[in-house]
């Protein structure tokens, strides 16, 4: 259920025609599915153990939630020797891994599928919140400027430095949640609890 932030790719790329600034944009979404099958719920969550993604090459959890990130970011002098950064759009991608089963009985099927929707909305939630760090993101971008930055470096720096603290909240935000919805009583923890009980 862990994040894992794939390795951002930001393309500081300069235009000769200003674009505009916040435009609208919506993240595409890909769906990648792991089988797994079994006659009881034991079973069932047995083979997610075997099978679900790894996270961090070495443990292996019921879904995952991952993303792309690209930028295309208008940097622009300014006749006073400063930079402008005009415009920083954003290219994500949003990745869910979620597990699905083969054939069962009618009665497991049922808890399956209330199983399988729940991790799902789980991971929505994920989602969401690497969409808001992007916005967050786009909000410090756009507008931000360094003097006495003729070539646009010193503001690359800066902007370098206000997503790194950006990343690392957004990182600490999807481990408390997940603490909270795996913990004894949590969402999660309560959704295994029903398919694996007889």
């Amino acid at each position: 259920m862990r994040v894992m932030l794939l390795k951002v790719l930001a393309a500081g790329l300069l235009f000769s025609m200003p674009s505009l600034a916040m435009a609208q944009w919506a993240p595409v979404e890909q769906v990648k599915t792991y089988t797994v099958s079994g006659s009881t719920g034991i079973e069932l969550y047995s083979q997610i153990g075997e099978k679900g993604p790894l996270v961090g090459g070495q443990m292996r959890t019921i879904a995952h939630t991952d993303f792309k990130l690209l930028w295309s970011r208008n940097y622009q002098p300014q006749p006073d020797g400063s930079c402008k950064l005009v415009s920083a759009r954003p290219s994500l991608t949003l990745i869910y891994t979620l597990p699905k089963a083969g054939k069962m009985p009618g009665a497991l099927k049922a808890k399956w599928d209330a199983f399988a929707e729940g991790v799902r909305r789980h991971e929505r939630v994920h989602g969401d919140m690497i969409v808001e760090m992007v916005k967050e993101i786009e909000a410090v971008s756009v507008g931000l400027a360094a003097a006495d930055d003729p070539k646009c470096q010193k503001i690359r720096q800066d902007l370098t430095a206000r997503l790194g603290e950006i990343s690392k909240r957004n990182r600490e935000r999807h481990r408390d949640y997940d603490k909270l919805e795996m913990n004894n009583g949590g969402n999660v923890h309560q959704l295994i609890l029903r398919l694996v009980n007889e």
